[in-house]
């Protein structure tokens, strides 16, 4: 079986923030549900999702992302 390849940091940065799924769900104005594929990696959020959550979490949106380097 492939290995899931993990993309986002959006899990990891919810824990350093203290903050929960529901949180991000209610600041970002999307269902829990989505969220929660996106801290699964299963989905990513759009690049325009992607900036909604950094501000959320008042991070640089390179934070969110894991490095090809």
């Amino acid at each position: 079986m492939a290995k899931r390849r993990i993309f986002n940091r959006i899990k990891a940065v919810l824990a350093e923030k203290g903050k929960t799924n529901i949180w991000l769900a209610e600041k970002v104005d999307v269902n829990k549900t989505t969220v929660s594929k996106w801290c699964t990696n299963s989905t990513q959020p759009t690049m325009e999702s992607l900036f909604d959550i950094a501000d959320a979490l008042n991070v640089d949106v390179r934070d969110l992302l894991v490095s090809n380097k």
